[in-house]
């Protein structure tokens, strides 16, 4: 484990978990990479509001000098296309929701709310600007909610750009969107959706929330997947208000912006896959930015006192027994201005051994077993409600079986519980399980929505 102390308050550290030794002419090199951000927004001895974030154009030496400004930028996007009235609860709890998020808006935070229809309307403050939170904007802003109506269909990817818009007029390093719907993106071709995440994708976070059971599952965790963010189904309106809070407290708790995972591989070695495994499932193979000679950069947002768990696998040339070579270095680092050095906030080494021991090449590291069942996990239970929707009995309940037995062998009761309601499980160790007859929209929509949400290895 290696680590550097910033100038900053917030400290770095990367641990490897892996199982060396491969046997003679083994190349596959897999590795548990456990990232953690400390000394931030949690520690007691240091308010929120004083904290400044690290940002990416600063030197190590001007850290806690930033010019005045706000530190953060958030676009809170309500959907008020005409689904909304029905019922009518769900627009008044939409407004409630979004006025608790912007009470738990901390002074001096740059913000905005977006009303998304066919297209995107800015309901506060308007003139194509954010507003600085205090008490004055906070009941403004809440005064201006008031006066959303229903009405309208459904282009999520105009929000997105709305939103893009207004955060790019601020300089706040930490810039941050709250999606809401209730619907499908009906009114939009779904190529326009996915060129507007591609634009807004490394210029700002988004969680995204699905109220209610019409709207689409793969729509919702698709854009905060592409834009690192979380996904989750509020199926009750009257949810809406807690939900919105804590988001809103996540996001103000992030303060490192922009930070990258930085993998350094040898001549002859390549990178099979990266993907975040804890707190969720995220692939960001496809997402490397090259950085130079055989070094490959991976966004992975914002940051507050927090910590990942990332399955990294290289392939490296095969070597003879007794042999031994570095596999990886992995950095998570800040990006620079052109011409300048990133700045690195920690490291990690993934190394291989070759040996003729069976025992010690054939032995899987406890980590990687355990994020391995965790991603086969969320893919088998995937696979498992594709094949309900198609009618495929069969095929869905040895799936959703063997989701059943996984959940239980990794200690994953959250999802086993989501199981549960889809399944009546028989016998949980080996899987065996029958679908229930009738589910509603909501037990399966949750399970599909939160079928990526991981346990940790206990270490």
């Amino acid at each position: 484990m290696a680590n550097f102390s910033k100038p900053s308050e917030h400290r770095f550290t990367v641990e490897v978990y892996q199982n060396a030794h491969l046997p003679e002419g083994g190349r596959e090199v897999d590795a548990i990479v456990t990232v953690t951000a400390t000394g931030g927004g949690t520690m007691a001895e240091t308010p929120l509001a004083s904290r400044t974030p690290l940002v990416p154009h600063q030197s190590p030496a001007s850290y806690g000098q930033r010019a005045a400004g706000p530190d953060a930028a958030v676009v809170v996007m309500v959907d008020c296309s005409g689904s909304m009235d029905y019922p009518p609860t769900k627009m008044r709890n939409a407004r409630a929701a979004t006025a608790a998020a912007i009470d738990t808006l901390r002074d001096g935070v740059a913000f905005a709310v977006v009303a998304g229809t066919h297209q995107a309307k800015e309901a506060y403050p308007g003139g194509g600007r954010l507003a600085l939170a205090d008490a004055t904007t906070r009941q403004q802003a809440k005064d201006a909610l008031r006066k959303l109506t229903p009405g309208g269909g459904t282009a999520i990817g105009t929000w997105l750009r709305l939103a893009d818009r207004l955060l790019e007029s601020s300089e706040a390093p930490i810039r941050h969107g709250i999606l809401l719907t209730d619907g499908r993106n009906e009114h939009e071709e779904p190529d326009a959706l996915r060129a507007s995440l591609k634009v807004c994708a490394g210029r700002f976070t988004c969680d995204a929330r699905g109220v209610g059971t019409d709207w689409e599952v793969k729509e919702v965790t698709g854009i905060a997947s592409a834009l690192l963010g979380t996904a989750d189904i509020v199926a009750d309106p009257a949810g809406l208000s807690a939900d919105f809070t804590r988001m809103m407290e996540n996001a103000m708790g992030k303060e490192v912006a922009d930070v990258a995972l930085r993998l350094w591989t040898p001549q002859g070695a390549e990178v099979q896959f990266l993907k975040q495994v804890a707190p969720s499932l995220e692939t960001l193979t496809e997402r490397r930015v090259d950085a130079g000679p055989r070094i490959g950069d991976y966004p992975t947002g914002s940051w507050g006192d927090e910590s990942r768990d990332y399955h990294l696998c290289v392939r490296v040339p095969a070597a003879a027994v007794g042999e031994e070579m570095l596999a990886a270095r992995v950095s998570p680092v800040l990006p620079a201005p052109a011409g300048s050095s990133p700045q690195v906030l920690a490291q990690g080494l993934v190394r291989a051994f070759w040996t003729d021991d069976l025992a010690a090449s054939t032995s899987l590291n406890p980590q990687v077993a355990h994020y391995t069942g965790q991603a086969e996990l969320a893919r088998v239970i995937q696979q498992g409600l594709d094949l309900r929707r198609s009618g495929d009995i069969d095929g869905a309940t040895a799936k959703l079986g063997r989701a059943v037995q996984l959940a239980n062998r990794s200690g994953n009761e959250d999802t086993a519980k989501l199981l549960a309601k889809v399944v009546d499980v028989v016998d949980a160790a080996t899987g065996t399980v029958r679908l229930k007859a009738k589910v509603t929209a909501e037990a399966q929509m949750t399970l599909e929505t939160r079928s990526t949400k991981t346990v940790r290895v206990k270490k």
